[in-house]
């Protein structure tokens, strides 16, 4: 018979513990009678009065209270609401440790894996804030008023935030003058239970070489209260603004963002410039929101890929061509290929907006379309990949095994799913000679994304 372990603490007990690790969330991890203990804003090496706020069967969620004794690591946090709503959960970490856990949280995990990796420090920030493009803000009413802000870690309690810390200050600014004139024209905020009510989210898109902005206001629906009269009011007190869109969401769900869009004013995209290549952004664009690091990220896999003149190269998950425009100059052909329609649109656009003649954009699932890539004799000498976070589907795994290019470069923006690939890869054959390399995308949040690349084993 099997006997029910006893968790060795209980919910709302206080106590005292010793902080030995960090999560791959960033919590600090303690531990009583080798029971994990989870706590928020807690740093290893230090000693800390700790409520118990859920019992799990094999861990338990605490509440940091007295710090009994400090992490020299630790510094001032800038505000508490970073850590309570998740924008910098790490505020409280010095930016140098906080480059070495992520370096130490991709070494770990390949360490785990078996796999006998090098890992390059993490390539870091000058300033690391006010670094974000983009922002999506929630809306809600709060006590009678429509506020802007961000939820609560784990909720859908909406923390009122004005300065975000981590975004260009130049979006702070239109979101606060936005939230004030919807204010003024009485515009309902979205309720999440009862559906009802107007504005969901703004967006704002800011170019940093080209200083364009772009708003994007998401609606419960097609109608707009005083619709005219807003336009005029924002356009008005944003005089720089090149679009402002209407998204509209009437979805129950938890989606950001609705599938049509309605132009408002000014243009329907915005311009920026990454590594000298121009870019079309609309509304449903993914465009990675760290402009400095992205130049860094896309420079190494470009620089890794040891491209020729010859080469013929596979970007999937391309999306609107950043990697697959970059490289074009330095190669043959560029093959990209993703998913979503709009993205491969705008990847047609950015090619003609660069006057580049050797890419093809194709919508259709990377794992597929490798196959039928294949089937018509392409074979790419460098594969490019830079999946979402849940990595590279076996299929696509499949097909690059069987297409046999000499590199594949994995940008990577989740270091399990990173990790869980290049087993698959290295067991078909291929080989990580040089260090994998982190760079900081996201200061201040646990986030780190990476530069690895496979080599055909002889």
């Amino acid at each position: 018979m099997r006997i029910k372990r006893e968790a060795p603490v209980q919910k709302n007990k206080e106590l005292e513990v010793d902080v030995i690790d960090l999560t791959y969330q960033g919590m600090g991890v303690a531990k009583v009678s080798d029971f994990s203990i989870f706590i928020e804003d807690a740093l290893p090496g230090e000693r800390v009065q700790v409520k118990i706020l859920k019992v799990k069967k094999n861990f338990a969620f605490g509440k940091l209270g007295k710090i009994i004794k400090a992490s020299p690591d630790r510094v001032q946090a800038i505000d508490r609401r970073f850590t309570q709503s998740g924008i910098a959960p790490l505020q409280h970490l010095a930016y140098p440790k906080q480059l070495e856990f992520k370096q130490h949280q991709i070494k770990e995990l390949f360490n785990k894996a078996h796999l006998d990796v090098q890992v390059a420090p993490t390539i870091g920030m000058d300033n690391p804030s006010k670094y974000r493009n983009k922002a999506q803000i929630p809306v809600r009413k709060i006590n009678g008023k429509l506020e802007t802000g961000f939820y609560r870690r784990h909720s859908h309690d909406l923390i009122p935030i004005e300065d975000f810390y981590i975004q260009d200050p130049h979006i702070d600014e239109a979101i606060i003058k936005v939230r004030d004139i919807l204010r003024d024209y009485h515009v309902s905020a979205y309720n999440e239970v009862t559906h009802k009510g107007c504005i969901r989210n703004i967006m704002v898109r800011y170019g940093r070489a080209t200083h364009e902005m772009m708003v994007v206001l998401v609606t419960n629906g097609k109608n707009l209260p005083h619709k005219e009269d807003i336009i005029k009011a924002i356009q008005s007190k944003l005089p720089d603004l090149d679009s402002l869109i209407q998204n509209v969401n009437d979805s129950h769900g938890n989606r950001l963002m609705g599938d049509k869009n309605v132009l408002l004013a000014g243009k329907a995209y915005i311009e920026d410039e990454l590594l000298d290549t121009k870019f079309l952004i609309s509304p449903m664009s993914f465009y990675q929101v760290n402009p400095i690091q992205t130049e860094k990220l896309y420079s190494l896999a470009i620089d890794k890929a040891q491209l020729s003149k010859d080469d013929v190269v596979v970007d999937a998950y391309c999306g609107i061509g950043t990697i697959s425009l970059a490289m074009a100059p330095k190669v043959k052909h560029v093959y990209g290929v993703d998913v979503v329609s709009e993205a491969i649109e705008d990847a047609r656009k950015n090619a003609k907006l660069n006057q580049i003649d050797n890419a093809t954009f194709v919508i259709a699932k990377a794992e597929d379309q490798m196959k039928k890539w294949a089937d018509e004799g392409i074979r790419p000498n460098v594969v490019v990949v830079d999946p979402p976070r849940k990595g590279i589907d076996p299929t696509f795994i499949e097909s690059v095994l069987e297409m046999k290019p000499e590199r594949l470069v994995y940008v990577s923006c989740n270091p399990a799913t990173l990790v869980r690939d290049c087993q698959a890869l290295i067991d078909g054959g291929y080989e990580i000679k040089q260090p994998v390399q982190p760079v900081d995308q996201f200061p201040q949040t646990p986030h780190v994304e990476s530069v690895t690349v496979l080599e055909r084993g002889k």
